[in-house]
């Protein structure tokens, strides 16, 4: 280990801190604070400037991390080396790279007239809010509000699974009062038995409310909604699940956006 220090005891205080913020929402609150693993993702909050507030790797690490670590070294972090097996006991991830980050939480500016909001209600699956926010920003929402109810967007599934969202997205949680007052637009609400989204012009500014899984949307949601809208289906399958079905309700709306004569055609 080329006498490094190495840290290989669970009871050690950044262990320790690492394990809480990777299990409770509670405690990321509390502790401002949330985790994430593997080379791409600390590379994408080191590349956006987040406050890192210590890293940890292990011997596993490539050549790819390694320089990663030196990168966050030369901006005066703290960076640890722990062993393997201590890595592997404090990871959320089945085959670890090799390093994590503590990052501090930080509140991107919410634009002053958005266009385009996304709003996962009741969204309690991980992976499918993380797909969410992965093709929120791949789609150029520019904020994202989040009802009681909606699982925690900093938990560890999420934030691997938003493959960078997070450090691009203004990430807001919200009452439905707070969020009737940041919305202010055309509030469609995604629904299997709303209005064909081929058929509704999406181009003005709106905010597309996702229901959860197995509940669908809150009666809050459908209150606030003007307009539901639902995607065709050809085949036998009954519905999409959450994270496929805002996708392709947010794509429509980049699509409409970006090819006006096309979407006047059709109509």
């Amino acid at each position: 280990m080329g006498g490094k220090r190495v840290i290989t005891s669970a009871q050690n205080s950044k262990i320790k801190l690492v394990r809480a913020l990777l299990g409770r929402a509670k405690e990321r609150r509390e502790a401002n604070a949330f985790v994430v693993e593997g080379v791409r993702l600390v590379e994408e909050a080191v590349n956006s400037n987040w406050n890192v507030q210590f890293a940890l790797y292990d011997e596993s690490l490539n050549e790819r991390g390694t320089s990663l670590v030196e990168s966050i070294k030369s901006r005066g972090v703290e960076v640890e080396m722990v062993s393997e097996s201590l890595m592997k006991s404090s990871s959320e991830t089945e085959t670890p790279q090799g390093i994590l980050a503590v990052l501090e939480f930080a509140q991107l500016p919410m634009p002053k007239s958005p266009n385009f909001i996304l709003i996962p209600d009741q969204i309690r699956d991980p992976g499918n809010l993380g797909t969410l926010l992965r093709s929120a920003a791949a789609t150029g929402v520019q904020a994202v509000l989040l009802p009681p109810e909606t699982t925690d967007a900093f938990a560890p599934k999420v934030v691997r699974s938003g493959m960078g969202a997070h450090f691009r997205l203004p990430i807001r949680s919200m009452t439905w009062e707070q969020i009737s007052k940041s919305a202010n637009l055309q509030i469609y609400l995604a629904d299997m038995d709303g209005k064909s989204c081929w058929e509704t012009d999406l181009r003005q500014p709106l905010a597309l409310i996702v229901g959860g899984e197995a509940e669908g949307a809150s009666s809050e949601a459908r209150k606030l909604a003007n307009q539901q809208i639902g995607i065709p289906m050809t085949g036998k399958t009954e519905s999409l699940n959450a994270g496929v079905a805002g996708s392709v309700l947010m794509f429509e709306v980049i699509r409409q956006r970006s090819n006006k004569k096309l979407f006047n055609e059709q109509i």
